[in-house]
């Protein structure tokens, strides 16, 4: 009886990571900002925003590069991404495995807050881990947002 009691916990815990383990497929609503390339180019490519990666290549699809990440994902449709060749973009949609099911696409005109606007209430995990918010930012002097983008240290 003892060991059947030792036996059910690890068994419980291997059935259950397994059964996690299967939801790879999951669905995420969301959006990526990012840039659109052709399919013939590699992540390391992209990155280094190689001139191949936004040529017309016949026969090669449209991908999106989301270049805080530095992922390469399918795009469907296609049509959505027609045109935008090259451009910087936040593409809105649901992403399942390595497909993003485009709902919209615009393009990116700036990237962060323009000077001197406030900026909107947000929380992020610091590089400790710890759950920073706009308020817990605040001091008597002020408070300075300082956006990287894509930074690669």
């Amino acid at each position: 009886m003892t060991r059947l009691s030792w036996i059910m916990p690890w068994a419980f815990l291997f059935a259950s990571s397994h059964a996690l383990g299967g939801q790879d497929s999951l669905k995420t609503s969301g959006s990526w900002s990012g840039v659109v390339i052709n399919s013939g180019c590699t992540v390391d490519e992209a990155f280094a925003e190689a001139a191949k990666c936004t040529d017309d290549v016949r026969g090669a699809k449209l991908v999106f590069y989301a270049d805080t990440t530095r992922q390469i994902y399918d795009l469907e449709p296609q049509a959505q991404a027609v045109g935008h060749l090259g451009d910087a973009v936040t593409v809105h949609g649901v992403l399942e495995a390595n497909t993003i099911h485009v709902s919209s696409l615009e393009l990116l005109t700036s990237i962060g807050l323009p000077v001197g606007q406030k900026a909107p209430a947000f929380s992020a995990r610091d590089q400790f881990g710890r759950e920073q918010t706009l308020e817990s930012l605040k001091t008597s002097h002020g408070t300075v947002l300082l956006f990287f983008r894509s930074a690669d240290w």
